[in-house]
């Protein structure tokens, strides 16, 4: 469902982008709205799609997850049933964190966050490279993370 937004939903989405955490009454003092106004709206963006969930942003270095690598991963034999098995793969796993097909030379690249260099290397060795239709795996590791806010710019 596509819903025209208005200045006052897209100040309410930046609003949620920055706390989620924030109740309608807070939210509508940030925007100018009553709290019953802004949960109208809130439930419409949440039916229409626009809003997909809620959560909180946790620090992975707090939580002992130290590596943070760009693995991409290229198929040998593209057909439908290799990229569902690789799907299935790559979603069930929780140390990835962002999976994208892609065009180019990579045809999948994954963000992956795990506590140290063995564990990016069980993962690589033993869950991606041993999938059949894998080919190539060419990883890269961040060495320093600049920006990770993930906040959409609204206008």
């Amino acid at each position: 469902m596509t819903i025209a937004l208005d200045g006052f939903d897209v100040k309410l989405l930046a609003a949620l982008q920055n706390n989620a955490a924030l109740t309608n009454a807070e939210l509508g003092d940030v925007i100018g709205l009553s709290a019953s106004q802004v949960s109208r709206r809130r439930q419409k963006l949440e039916e229409a799609g626009i809003i997909r969930r809620y959560r909180a942003a946790l620090d992975p270095e707090a939580l002992g997850l130290m590596v943070t690598a760009y693995v991409g991963v290229t198929l040998g034999a593209h057909s439908r049933e290799n990229a569902r098995k690789f799907r299935n793969m790559v979603t069930a796993m929780p140390e990835v964190q962002e999976a994208h097909t892609l065009t180019g030379d990579v045809d999948y690249m994954l963000k992956i966050v795990v506590p140290d260099l063995k564990a990016l290397s069980h993962i690589i060795n033993d869950e991606l490279l041993p999938q059949e239709a894998v080919h190539h795996v060419r990883s890269s590791i961040a060495m320093e993370t600049l920006k990770d806010d993930n906040l959409l710019p609204l206008k």
